[in-house]
């Protein structure tokens, strides 16, 4: 049985773990508010841009532009969006798991994050680069990863470009999604737009639709990347903070649980004192 001196010890040792996590509680909350709203307030931009492509895309041959073309795939790219750090519950470990369904010896790796780029090497598949955004990623720094994405797939190193990311859902739900960013596929495309769209809404397109198309499409990838890394970055900052609650909550249990043990502990010292003295008194009389 531990002695009343290792249990105090071992309670202020959780009492002080408790504060640490608790402050990076905070410090996630206020994070995830930022960023939550940063996530949020780019979905109706992100459908309007997709009901402008699908509009588009119904009006010109899909042939015309390199970036729909649709070929065999016989290497792949994927965009691998993890953390910087750690301590953010099952989320990097669920997306691992997403990772490891790709076949290593066709796949080339693109890291956004420490832990992605640690998994990659730890899981000895290729990684071709790998880009750092911080916290608040802004478009400018997004886009030199879409366009590195996209003079892959134009030049013809990989047939099919795929994202992987943890999809923001609310606070306590981020689920890792996976979706083709290069081909762009208007099925693809209209699929996610099936709610969003309005009945009899038209769009009236000048100069032409096919030098509409030349813009857009670029910008369509450059948002997709920049779009994903707000979701991955509020879905890390929530997670974090549930977990780091989680933690809070069962370091204050084993307070409770530590303080009770002691408390027993010293009763029955107190017992086994007073039985001696009274066993002593007795002998003595």
């Amino acid at each position: 049985m531990p002695s009343t001196r290792d249990i105090r010890r071992r309670i202020k040792s959780v009492k002080n773990t408790a504060q640490i996590t608790k402050a990076m509680q905070m410090v996630a909350a206020s994070k995830m508010r930022r960023a939550q709203t940063a996530a949020l307030a780019g979905h109706p931009y992100a459908q309007l841009l997709n009901r402008v492509l699908v509009s588009l895309s119904g009006r010109v041959n899909h042939a015309a532009h390199p970036l729909l073309e649709e070929r065999p795939v016989q290497r792949e790219l994927v965009v691998l969006v993890s953390t910087d750090k750690g301590l953010c519950g099952g989320l990097n470990t669920n997306l691992f798991r997403e990772a490891l369904q790709f076949d290593a010896a066709k796949t080339d790796f693109v890291t956004v994050g420490r832990k992605g780029k640690q998994f990659v090497a730890r899981t000895k598949r290729t990684l071709v680069a790998d880009f750092e955004v911080g916290d608040h990623p802004s478009f400018l720094r997004t886009k030199q990863i879409s366009k590195f994405c996209v003079e892959r797939f134009l030049a013809a190193d990989v047939d099919k470009v795929t994202v992987l990311f943890p999809l923001f859902v609310n606070t306590l739900t981020q689920t890792p999604r996976v979706f083709t960013l290069l081909p762009i596929s208007p099925s693809i495309v209209n699929k996610d737009l099936a709610e969003a769209a309005p009945d009899g809404s038209v769009f009236v397109f000048e100069p032409d639709e096919e030098k509409i198309l030349d813009a857009i499409l670029p910008y369509y990838v450059h948002y997709g990347i920049y779009q994903t890394l707000l979701d991955a970055r509020a879905s890390e900052h929530s997670a974090r903070m549930v977990a780091m609650k989680n933690a809070t909550d069962n370091a204050k249990q084993l307070v409770k649980d530590l303080t009770l043990e002691y408390n027993k502990v010293r009763q029955a010292a107190i017992t086994n004192e007073l039985l001696e003295i009274t066993t002593a008194q007795m002998a003595l009389a």
